[in-house]
């Protein structure tokens, strides 16, 4: 039986994939919140297979489709005692101006709105399993310059420019947690992986795609990548660090606008207005 009981989004490959391999070598528990099942089963046959962990878990969630996120939530409250690990792994940059069945911006809900959600749902797990939630983030926060008010129908859009305030948003929610949540066992870490080789890019067009091909050459494997999320979802004595960002397992000072209190506030204030009705 897993002595730690991990939950990961967007394991099914990059990141996320490295990520569910190297902690169900360490005998973690893993609950995997995927879009494909059937890719899923096929990753989770692949951990049982390749490092004798039976305790590999697949839960249907589309990030994007808030109703399904209520669902896998209620279906891990349903099957588990505590969560000891949650690691909001998923995400994606897209083309074009985009809204969701629910009516929101396709960046800003699947890497950051979907799981405010799934988190919220999950904390009562997460508080009984004194729990470590891991954000992925990125170094491209520091193109961040959300508007809050206009996040529905911006007058342009731009995908990095999304991708880049969705980024800065993952370090709202994790400073966030970690101030409301510090009384409750609960401990929330951000983190840059590094510029990461995985299919991330497969679907951009244009200009956006020529300026990853150009980072190419430069760019770490998934396994590299995986490395400070596995340290963070590991490594003992890290409470004296919640709240923080990390980057090749260290603490990095984030930018500047990261710090803003009160756009952070204003995002955790939105963030709860959006998903009520999810409460219902």
């Amino acid at each position: 039986m897993a002595t730690t009981t991990t939950v990961i989004t967007g394991a099914t490959s990059g990141i996320g994939e490295a990520t569910a391999i190297a902690l169900a070598k360490k005998g973690h528990g893993l609950y995997l919140l995927v879009r494909d099942v059937a890719k899923g089963e096929v990753l989770k046959k692949q951990l049982v297979a390749e490092t004798g962990n039976k305790e590999i878990h697949i839960i249907y969630c589309d990030l994007t489709d808030l109703a399904t996120v209520v669902k896998a939530a209620d279906e891990l409250t349903a099957k588990l005692f505590n969560i000891n690990v949650l690691i909001n792994n998923a995400g994606g940059m897209f083309n074009n101006f985009t809204l969701t069945k629910d009516g929101f911006e396709l960046t800003f809900a699947s890497n950051h709105l979907g799981h405010f959600l799934l988190t919220k749902r999950l904390m009562p797990l997460l508080e009984k399993g004194h729990a470590r939630i891991i954000n992925l983030s990125s170094d491209l926060h520091k193109s961040g310059k959300p508007d809050l008010d206009n996040f529905k129908n911006p007058a342009t859009y731009s995908a990095i420019k999304a991708y880049g305030n969705s980024k800065l948003f993952n370090i709202y929610f994790t400073k966030s947690l970690a101030e409301r949540y510090k009384d409750k066992g609960i401990t929330s870490y951000a983190l840059h992986p590094g510029v990461v080789k995985t299919s991330f890019n497969s679907k951009l067009t244009g200009f956006i795609k020529f300026f990853f091909s150009l980072a190419t050459p430069f760019m770490i494997s998934p396994e590299k990548g995986a490395e400070t999320s596995v340290y963070l979802a590991t490594a003992p004595k890290l409470e004296t660090k919640s709240g923080q960002y990390f980057y090749k397992k260290k603490v990095k000072k984030p930018a500047a606008i990261a710090n803003d209190t009160n756009a952070r506030n204003n995002l955790w204030a939105l963030s709860e207005e959006l998903v009520k009705s999810f409460y219902v």
